[in-house]
């Protein structure tokens, strides 16, 4: 059944006042709008950074600017104005502060509840997907290859991954020698970046095992830790040369998808008193 909503603004469900601002939500079944009203002075790092205490901005903003002038700058440099009457997309990993001398006053999208909280601790906790890779055999490679050589495609290696995470909006966590951790906002772009990432390592002659869970997991300046973190690292450990596994969490967000899922059945992952469906991606 259609359903048909509207709601007036001044209304919220909840109101949190941060230095230099003030943020709304708006809760409408499963869709959540939020308004933020940031006066001139309003910066990221020195208003919402000592609550969220990590080094940059982690959430995924999609919204549209009513009034003001806001200037963006990612982690990797680049910088964006986001002006009255245009919409706009900001990944994760980003500083942001008010120009001019009005407010910047905007609507966003499913923003996120915990965004200008602390969440208890030092470390912010989220949902997100993660994506675990690990290349296969890679010591019988290195002994193989000897050392200069190993290093070298390792090298090769980090690029290519490195590549593919730029391309789908994923951010380096960590890396494991011959592996990487990576954090994601979406679980298909996860999932595209595994895939992509196996096909650029077969093309340098190497073979990488790669796994995807969606969960929750706590954000601690650059790195990240939890159950979700061990849990894709054993998702990943089940896969095959070439292969991408998802686990049941990421597989039911994907529902509907054009994403091919091949059920692998009930197993036993370290660390949970439960067996887990996992699934192959193709």
């Amino acid at each position: 059944m259609v359903k048909l909503q509207r709601r007036p603004f001044g209304e919220p469900d909840s109101v949190r006042e941060v230095p230099f601002g003030h943020l709304e939500t708006y809760d409408m079944g499963e869709i959540r709008i939020g308004r933020s009203i940031l006066q001139p002075g309003w910066r990221w790092s020195e208003s919402i950074k000592p609550i969220s205490k990590t080094e940059l901005c982690e959430y995924h903003h999609i919204g549209v600017c009513l009034s003001g002038r806001m200037r963006v700058q990612t982690r990797e440099g680049a910088e964006l104005t986001i002006a009255a009457g245009q919409f706009y997309e900001i990944t994760a990993g980003h500083e942001a502060w008010v120009e001019g001398d009005e407010p910047y006053i905007n609507i966003e999208w499913q923003p996120s509840v915990a965004f200008g909280e602390a969440q208890g601790g030092d470390f912010d906790r989220i949902v997100a997907t993660l994506l675990v890779t690990d290349i296969v055999n890679s010591t019988a490679r290195a002994t193989e290859l000897g050392d200069g050589a190993w290093r070298d495609l390792l090298a090769r290696h980090d690029v290519a991954v490195r590549s593919q995470l730029d391309r789908f909006r994923g951010r380096e966590v960590s890396t494991t020698g011959d592996g990487f951790v990576a954090l994601f906002d979406g679980a298909e772009r996860a999932i595209r970046a595994a895939q992509a990432i196996g096909r650029a390592a077969s093309d340098i002659g190497l073979e990488v095992r790669a796994g995807v869970h969606t969960g929750e997991i706590e954000l601690e300046a650059d790195n990240v830790r939890g159950v979700g973190v061990h849990i894709a690292a054993r998702v990943a450990a089940l896969a095959g040369p070439g292969e991408v596994y998802a686990s049941w969490a990421t597989r039911e967000l994907l529902v509907g998808s054009d994403i091919g899922f091949t059920d692998r059945g009930l197993q036993e992952l370290k660390g949970l008193s439960e067996q887990r469906r996992v699934y192959l991606i193709g």
